[in-house]
C-alpha cells in the first residue's frame, strides 16, 4: 500500500531499448490484434512515467484494465502481454478422432464428389473411428489447423531450364529499354474466348446503391484472337482467328510485316507454343531477317505483356465478337 493514501502502488515498468522497439512495432503494426496493440501502448505509456488514471483516460479503457496489464508486464517481460492459459472444457474428442479428420480432409473425396465438405468429413470420420461428430466441430478442428479442403487451386511447376533466368533477364531488359529504333512487340494468341452478352443493360450506381449487373446472359459461341502489343506506345493490333496453327499465325506475321516501316528492326515476344515453335514459322522467321525473337522459358508465357491485354478482354462484361474487336 502506498504510505497514507489506502490505494495500491503502481508497478514500476522499466523498458530498454530492444524491449521499446518491440512494443513500439506492435502499435505501428497494420496486422497486430487489436488487444495486443492496447497491451503495449498501456506499457509504453506506463514507461514514460504516466499514472494509471491518465492512461486510462487517454485509451478509453478502465483503470484495473491500466493496472492489470502493467502489473503482468513488470512482473513477466513480453511475456506477460500474451492471454493466459485457460482451462476450459475437457476436448470431447481425443486425438484419434482428430487424426482422422485431418486424414480424410488430406485424401481424395468419395467419387462423384470434387471436394470435401464438413458434413462428408464427419460421415467419414463416424465410420472410420466410430466416434460421431458434429459437422461444426469439424469445422472447429480444420479452422485450428489452417486446413480448407473446400479450396482448390491450379498451379503449373516450373521448368528449370538451363536459360531461365537468361530468358527473363533478356526480355526484362527489352520491355525497360528497348533498342533505337527498333519496335518491340508482344504477341499472342487467345482461344475459346466465350462471346457473351447481358440479356438486360445494366444500372449505373446511384446514392445508396451499388451498380448492378443482370445475372443472365445470352451466349453467342467463341471466338479466338491472335493480337500483336506494341510495347512502347500500348497500341494493339487485334484479328480474329478460324485455326490456332502455324499458317494462321505466319499469316498475321506478314500483316505485320507489310504495315511496320521497312527500316525498323522489329524485338518480338514469343511463348512457345505449337503455331510459334513449328518448323513452318521457323521458316518464315529464317526468311525475315529483321524479325528478332525473345522466347519466354517454358510455364512463363505471363512474362509476355499482351497475355494481361487478353486477360482484360476476356473478363470484359459483353466479349461478344464485334463488341469484342471495339474494346481493343
Amino acid at each position: 500500500m502506498a504510505e497514507g493514501s489506502g490505494r495500491c502502488a503502481a508497478a514500476a515498468v522499466v523498458v530498454d531499448e530492444e524491449v521499446r522497439g518491440v512494443l513500439e512495432r506492435i502499435v505501428s503494426s497494420t496486422k497486430a490484434q487489436v488487444r495486443q496493440v492496447l497491451r503495449a501502448r498501456i506499457v509504453l505509456a506506463a514507461a514514460d512515467g504516466v499514472g494509471n488514471a491518465a492512461i486510462a483516460r487517454r485509451l478509453a479503457v478502465s483503470v484495473h484494465t491500466v493496472r492489470k496489464w502493467r502489473g503482468r508486464f513488470a512482473g513477466l517481460g513480453l511475456a506477460g502481454l500474451k492471454d493466459a492459459a485457460r482451462s476450459g472444457r475437457p476436448r470431447r474428442y481425443d486425438d484419434l478422432v482428430r487424426v482422422a479428420v485431418v486424414a480424410a480432409a488430406t485424401s481424395a473425396p468419395p467419387v462423384p464428389a470434387a471436394t470435401w465438405t464438413h458434413v462428408s468429413i464427419a460421415a467419414q470420420v463416424a465410420g472410420t473411428v466410430f466416434a460421431p461428430i458434429s459437422a461444426s466441430q469439424v469445422g472447429r478442428i480444420l479452422a485450428d489447423l489452417d486446413l480448407k479442403p473446400h479450396k482448390v487451386r491450379g498451379w503449373l511447376t516450373r521448368r528449370d531450364t538451363p536459360d531461365f533466368w537468361e530468358r527473363v533477364k533478356d526480355i526484362c531488359e527489352l520491355y525497360r529499354n528497348p533498342p533505337t529504333g527498333a519496335i518491340v512487340l508482344s504477341i499472342d494468341e487467345k482461344t475459346a474466348i466465350q462471346a457473351r452478352e447481358r440479356r438486360y443493360p445494366s444500372q449505373h450506381v446511384r446514392p445508396g446503391r451499388a451498380a448492378r449487373h443482370e445475372f443472365e446472359y445470352r451466349r453467342h459461341g467463341t471466338a479466338s484472337i491472335v493480337a500483336a502489343l506494341e510495347v512502347t506506345t500500348g497500341q494493339t493490333l487485334i484479328e480474329t482467328i478460324e485455326r490456332n496453327n502455324a499458317a494462321t499465325f505466319t499469316a498475321f506475321l506478314d500483316r505485320l510485316d507489310r504495315l511496320l516501316p521497312r527500316d525498323k528492326e522489329i524485338h518480338v515476344v514469343l511463348d512457345n507454343g505449337s503455331s510459334r515453335t513449328a518448323k513452318h514459322t521457323k521458316e518464315w522467321l529464317a526468311a525475315h531477317q529483321r524479325w528478332h525473337i525473345h522466347w519466354t522459358p517454358p510455364h512463363a508465357s505471363w512474362l509476355n505483356q499482351v497475355v494481361r491485354h487478353e486477360s482484360r478482354l476476356r473478363r470484359a462484361d459483353s466479349p461478344k465478337e464485334d463488341r469484342l474487336m471495339s474494346k481493343v
